[in-house]
């Protein structure tokens, strides 16, 4: 049995659905919103150390040291009048509002005068246009004389402070513009300049560039030499057969947890017993064999099934054939992964090549030892090492990003079976 409803019911059932639905589409845009701005200012956060760097790499010794620091690179503004440059200021015209104008005039004989009402508020002011009234007033216990001081088209009573002197600055645009202030403290006018030239300036000094080529040329030997070796060894411990291979494995993933300190010292000597000390080979060799890349691709290529193997047996296919055709284009997410550690690794190495390389020889200096030696002649420059460190910086940000991709994906596949 069923009830009739009236129409003012169904009409406010209707109403109410529409109003729990506007409720529920308030509720989740607020909740996404406030997700949204709290990751927001978290990536602000961690972004602004590198754009504060980058911005410092573009500045002036001047505007590095900077007190309150900013944001963007400026340089003074200047220009050029009657056949030659001066420099620009931003200065309070009387009835004009600040203005950029230059300095025509450095010395002006003026006065220091304070409020009547405020004698906090001051203003320096040439004496021909300050008339003595031959009143007084006291401030701070001390007598004053009062003028009447005449300001564009207004004259005000001031009391007079002291003695100084102003310079006379016209405006750029309209020579009519004429104001005064005190030189040492007026605004200089400035405009954003990044000099690009900071990166030039430090290539050029201590041949940065031979740093960079260096490190290059090690990141490539390292990650080329660590991926052929981590995915040959690799596919050996996950589908060859033979006596003793899980001891060895275990033995050789084992050699992780060595600290890399206590092998400073054997390896050393045995780089001495090679010949290979202060030379680039001696940053080569020992790393192209990693346990962890071993162990990264061989966890890899177990999960790849079987069958494919034995299919690619049964059509005559070798194992060289079929690690190269099948495992490997399988595997770009780990190869990835690896090539991308193992370039972070090789790029930002420090201890073993202040061990290997001597100070003497800067010729196969990396960047990590330019850096350091850096520090000692640009000490006085940090727009300079910052730019050296935005140099550093760049080449393995950019393989990070476009690695992203395959990085994300190794850790997205890695949970399925």
């Amino acid at each position: 049995m069923t009830t009739a409803q009236t129409p003012e019911a169904v009409a406010a059932r209707k109403a109410q659905a529409k109003r729990d639905h506007r409720r529920k589409i308030i509720r989740t845009i607020i909740g996404r919103g406030g997700a949204y701005a709290v990751l927001i200012g978290f990536a602000a956060a961690m972004l602004f150390p590198f754009l504060f760097m980058v911005a410092t790499a573009l500045k002036t010794p001047e505007d590095t040291f900077r007190y309150p620091p900013k944001i963007l690179p400026r340089t003074a503004a200047t220009a050029e009048v009657g056949g030659e440059e001066v420099d620009l200021f931003t200065v309070e015209v009387p009835g004009e509002g600040v203005q950029t104008v230059f300095l025509a005039e450095p010395g002006v004989e003026a006065g220091l005068f304070a409020s009547l009402d405020d004698p906090e508020t001051t203003i320096s002011w040439p004496l021909e246009f300050a008339v003595d009234t031959g009143q007084t007033t006291t401030i701070d216990g001390e007598t004053l004389p009062i003028y009447a001081v005449t300001q564009g088209a207004e004259t005000v009573d001031l009391a007079l402070v002291r003695n100084t002197a102003v310079g006379r600055f016209v405006g750029l645009d309209d020579p009519n513009i004429e104001t005064f202030a005190v030189v040492r403290t007026a605004e200089r006018a400035e405009s954003i300049d990044p000099q690009w030239q900071n990166f030039r300036e430090i290539i050029d000094l201590r041949d940065f560039d031979r740093s960079l080529t260096n490190t290059i040329l090690v990141t490539i030997l390292v990650v080329a030499g660590t991926l052929f070796t981590s995915i040959t060894g690799g596919y050996a411990f996950s589908r060859l057969r033979f006596k003793g291979r899980n001891a060895i494995f275990v033995t050789y993933v084992g050699s992780i947890m060595i600290p890399f300190v206590v092998l400073i010292i054997p390896l050393f000597r045995l780089m001495v017993s090679f010949g290979w000390v202060n030379t680039l080979g001696s940053l080569v060799w020992p790393f192209i064999f990693n346990a962890y890349g071993t162990f990264l691709m061989r966890q890899f290529f177990v999960s790849i099934p079987k069958d494919l193997e034995e299919a690619a047996y049964i059509d005559g296919a070798k194992r060289w054939k079929i690690l190269w055709a099948i495992f490997v284009p399988l595997s770009w997410p780990a190869i990835a992964t690896l090539a991308t550690f193992m370039f972070l690794y090789a790029w930002n190495s420090f201890i073993w090549p202040l061990v290997s390389i001597n100070g003497a020889n800067s010729d196969d200096f990396v960047l990590t030892i330019a850096l350091q030696t850096l520090g000692g002649q640009a000490g006085e420059g940090p727009n300079l090492i910052f730019a050296a460190i935005v140099l550093s910086v760049i080449i393995p940000f950019t393989v990070f990003v476009f690695a992203q991709r395959y990085f994300v994906e190794n850790v997205a596949t890695s949970g399925i079976k």
